[in-house]
């Protein structure tokens, strides 16, 4: 058992180091969210790993925040990727018109 876990831990650490560098490197955003994404699901198998180890249930809690956490930050950037270009600028609070000072027309 102790073999395994010592092959298991190596996997993991080489998995998140990977990971932690293509969240440096880039060179997209999409390639970061990617690399977070697995960066956090070999967390989650760490405390996995972990339970199995110590033949308990106590992080199952843990592991679904972590899940819901991962899913919702791959969501938000999902949708902020697919925006059009001209629309992901937010206009300042109180500016009705942002096109307005710069003596730009729309039609």
């Amino acid at each position: 058992m102790t073999v395994l876990l010592w092959i298991a831990g190596v996997l993991f650490s080489a998995t998140a180091l990977l990971a932690i560098l293509r969240v440096i490197r880039g060179p997209s955003i999409v390639d970061r969210i990617i690399a977070s994404d697995v960066l956090l699901t070999t967390l989650i198998l760490v405390v996995g790993a972990e339970m199995v180890a110590n033949q308990h249930t106590r992080t199952i809690p843990l592991m679904v925040v972590m899940a819901a956490t991962a899913i919702l930050g791959t969501v938000a950037v999902a949708r902020f990727v697919t925006r059009p270009e001209g629309t992901r600028a937010v206009p300042a609070l109180g500016a009705e018109n942002p096109t307005a000072s710069t003596g730009e027309e729309t039609s």
